[in-house]
């Protein structure tokens, strides 16, 4: 398995809902990915989960990831909020793993779904899982920058696949949008929905 291939497999893993089988593999992650030059990135959450009762564990991450759209694991949501234009976008995420042969949706999850697509990558199709990540490589950066900017444990995962993807990683939301737009055909509904993102008071 390559560098990039371990980075994205245990990001996979670790942006998943915590379960006793993840807390359990805490150090087999710490080790595969001590043969990278990313490793520092996980530490920070790698250390809570061995830290922290699971119950606990468990709860923020319904609270921050299920229940907030601030930290929305589904990328379609970023480019296209709940419009309409969102089904095409998720027809393009199933259509990429059909053309591979796979169907990562059966157990009911979106096929936006950021651990999905690293699975992807990591085990199934390296060259177009790689591809649909730069594709939307603006996406992953808005849901970095939220992470970070509520200091969750989590943001380093984040930070560490984005590092794989070529060019500076944005700095501000701004940019992040700015980024965002630039991949935007001209045709595509306009991203107001992005600047009525929630404060943390909102949820």
């Amino acid at each position: 398995m390559t560098q990039r291939a371990v980075i994205y497999q245990a990001a996979n893993l670790l942006l998943c809902y915590p379960t006793n089988e993840l807390v359990a593999r805490v150090d087999l992650l710490r080790e595969a990915l001590s043969g990278t030059d990313l490793a520092h990135h996980f530490e920070p959450w790698l250390s809570r989960l061995e830290m922290t009762p699971l119950a606990e564990l468990q709860s923020d991450y319904v609270q921050e990831f299920d229940l907030s759209r601030r930290h929305s694991l589904h990328l379609s949501y970023w480019s296209a909020g709940d419009t309409r234009r969102r089904g095409m976008e998720l027809l393009g995420f199933k259509d990429t793993f059909r053309a591979s042969g796979v169907d990562l949706t059966k157990g009911g999850e979106l096929p936006d779904f950021l651990p999905a697509i690293l699975e992807f990558a990591a085990c199934i199709d390296a060259e177009a899982g790689y591809a649909m990540l730069q594709r939307h490589r603006a996406e992953i950066e808005m849901l970095r920058i939220s992470v970070s900017d509520d200091d969750l444990p989590q943001a380093g995962v984040l930070t560490a696949v984005c590092a794989t993807l070529p060019g500076a990683s944005p700095v501000t939301r701004d940019d992040a949008r700015a980024m965002l737009q630039s991949t935007e055909t001209p045709e595509t509904v306009g991203l107001q929905f992005l600047t009525l993102l929630p404060t943390r008071s909102g949820g």
